[in-house]
């Protein structure tokens, strides 16, 4: 086996919900999955579920390594990228997924609450864009997925900064993806909708319903629809798509 059929696969966010779908859609006996996790509130926590995102895979026969990093780091992101290429000399997929919510009215919403999800989301999605990308250049290969959002395309209340943060990546992802597609590497993002994962479990039923009624198809997402939109992506079949927001919504956004 030749070292381009071993595949390199960096995911932040993956110890749980829709970023544990992705490591285990990407993952695979030729292939070694990184990811992080990050949570100052609850440690112990984030690292159960890292280690439950690890086994499942070994479970499967692949190879996954967890480790705690905050994306807003610029120099923890370094060392995060200079471990994994000590390790495996490539990264051929980089997925963007980590991501916060601090849901509040833009009248009620405090500085702190919107730098926290703008630093998390879109600087943390910069810092790892920017440390994957130089490897892949040289590679002259690679595919960078970014995890946007239905409410960075059409807003919604009471969500200025996770929209805005969402919005930006879909910025990002389009200007990136013209700035390295001369050196092979292709750039898209997937923008869910409603999903179920621990995130919307929290959300009022009233809420739930209302979101559930806008969704043609009936139901809410699961994390293993975003995976398989991630995975199609991070695939040779998607070499000829770059700077896309693939929609999986249900039909929320028509």
């Amino acid at each position: 086996m030749s070292d381009r059929e071993k595949r390199t696969v960096v995911v932040t966010g993956g110890s749980r919900g829709i970023g544990r779908a992705i490591c285990l859609s990407l993952a695979g006996r030729n292939t070694k999955v990184y990811f992080n996790y990050f949570s100052p509130a609850d440690p112990a926590g984030e690292k159960a579920a890292a280690d439950e995102t690890e086994s499942l895979i070994a479970n499967f026969g692949g190879i996954a390594v967890g480790s705690s990093m905050n994306v807003m780091a610029e120099e923890e992101v370094a060392l995060f990228f200079k471990n994994i290429l000590a390790e495996t000399g490539r990264i051929d997929v980089l997925v963007n997924n980590a991501g916060i919510t601090r849901d509040k009215l833009l009248l009620r919403m405090k500085e702190n609450e919107w730098d926290d999800v703008i630093n998390i989301n879109l600087k943390g999605t910069f810092h790892c864009t920017k440390a994957a990308a130089r490897t892949m250049m040289n590679q002259r290969q690679g595919r960078i997925i970014n995890i946007a959002s239905l409410s960075g395309v059409t807003g919604n209340i009471g969500q200025a900064n996770y929209a805005a943060s969402k919005a930006g990546i879909i910025g990002l992802t389009k200007t990136v993806a013209k700035e390295l597609a001369q050196r092979g590497i292709t750039v898209n993002a997937v923008a869910p909708g409603f999903i179920d994962t621990d995130m919307t479990a929290v959300l009022p039923d009233k809420v739930k319903e209302v979101m559930l009624s806008q969704i043609p198809l009936g139901r809410p997402g699961k994390p293993e629809d975003v995976a398989e939109a991630v995975a199609f992506l991070a695939s040779e079949k998607s070499s000829y798509i770059t700077g896309q927001v693939i929609h999986v919504n249900g039909g929320m956004y028509i």
